[in-house]
């Protein structure tokens, strides 16, 4: 009897991994139908996916409030951009390129973590924030007197991903089907949506993950168990700064141009918010989150624009106002009725269930 209800889990849980596998991959001809923006959406979710699992590495994990993440985003796509595009005239190929935008993003990860690391809460939030509008100020002003990024016109013409003669950004007939561009970038940023998972998954329940745990909890406490917090620390900023960064890579590549507006503070603020609208230190809940807010805002917009062309004859409220409004207000009864998230992790849940238990 122990034997077979050993054996009905793993039976479940592969059948499940095997449904969201078939779903997964038969998703973007399914949305196709529909038109290939929808396709493009889904991209930009898988995207924000990366984004905010490597800001969970920072904020959900070690507990260290960062508010300049998308900075890395931004050097991971300039770094593209520049290696891979006629303004230097460099076309380097994609095994060159991305791992020098994950080393100068895990570099410039660690040039912010060093002089925050006796910093915490509201401080770190000032310093991180600063940092951001600096990278996002030199790539709109570093056009003179050596022009390098281009300045606020940006860089256009960037090359897309590709292996051989196969160009992820083109459309082509595979097997007697035509599938398109942004088809061929679902499956790629997919795949590297899937690595990003499982690492954090692993670093999460390594030694590693439960020193960030620690910092997270009582920095006084982990440095007194003999914890090194100035390495795990820089570490975190690291490793988050590289998922950022390969995040960048990868929106360059498909979109073909980038410029500075793309890398505002809102975005930022946006990756925070699906972090800890999902769930702060659970991979499941950030997913969800990020999906969900990205995801969204392109729903309400095919919804409310019809509605009121309908109902008025035109659009009498911009969807963009309406998302705003819907999503602080979804903000403000998240963080009133489920304070951790829509799905949080265990240690999070029993961390704000303690101070009900003390009251009571």
């Amino acid at each position: 009897m122990i034997s077979t209800t050993k054996n009905i889990v793993p039976v479940r849980v592969w059948l499940g991994i095997a449904l969201c596998g078939v779903v997964l991959a038969i998703l973007p001809f399914a949305l196709g139908q529909f038109g290939q923006s929808w396709v493009r959406t889904v991209n930009f979710a898988l995207l924000y996916v990366m984004l905010s699992l490597g800001l969970n590495i920072v904020v959900g994990f070690a507990g260290l409030l960062d508010l300049g993440y998308i900075a890395f985003y931004a050097v991971g796509a300039y770094a593209w951009a520049l290696l891979a595009s006629p303004h230097f005239g460099l076309h380097l190929p994609f095994w060159a390129i991305i791992p020098a935008g994950l080393v100068l993003a895990a570099f410039f990860g660690a040039m912010l973590g060093a002089p925050t690391l006796k910093l915490r809460g509201d401080y770190l939030a000032i310093v991180t924030l600063g940092f951001g509008e600096i990278v996002r100020i030199f790539m709109n002003n570093l056009d003179a007197p050596i022009n390098i990024t281009n300045g606020p016109q940006g860089i256009n013409r960037v090359d897309t991903f590709s292996i051989g003669s196969f160009a992820f950004g083109k459309s082509e007939q595979l097997f007697g089907f035509r599938i398109t561009g942004p088809e061929k970038y679902y499956y790629l940023l997919l795949l590297v949506t899937i690595v990003i998972v499982i690492v954090c998954a692993r670093l999460q329940n390594s030694r590693i993950g439960r020193a960030w745990e620690a910092v997270r909890e009582d920095e006084i406490a982990a440095k007194a168990m003999g914890i090194n917090t100035r390495n795990i620390k820089l570490l975190a900023f690291s490793m988050g700064a590289t998922f950022g960064g390969a995040a960048g890579a990868l929106f360059a590549s498909m979109q073909g141009f980038v410029s500075p507006e793309s890398f505002s503070l809102t975005e930022s603020i946006l990756v925070l918010c699906m972090v800890v609208l999902g769930g702060l230190g659970n991979i499941p809940g950030v997913i969800l989150g990020a999906v969900l807010l990205s995801i969204f805002p392109e729903v309400l917009r095919a919804v409310v624009v019809p509605l009121q062309q309908s109902l008025f004859g035109e659009v009498v409220l911009d969807p963009d106002g309406i998302r705003m409004l819907i999503f602080g207000f979804a903000l403000v009864l998240v963080m009133i009725f489920r304070p951790a998230g829509l799905w949080p992790s265990s240690v999070r849940r029993r961390e704000l269930a303690q101070p009900e238990r003390k009251q009571a």
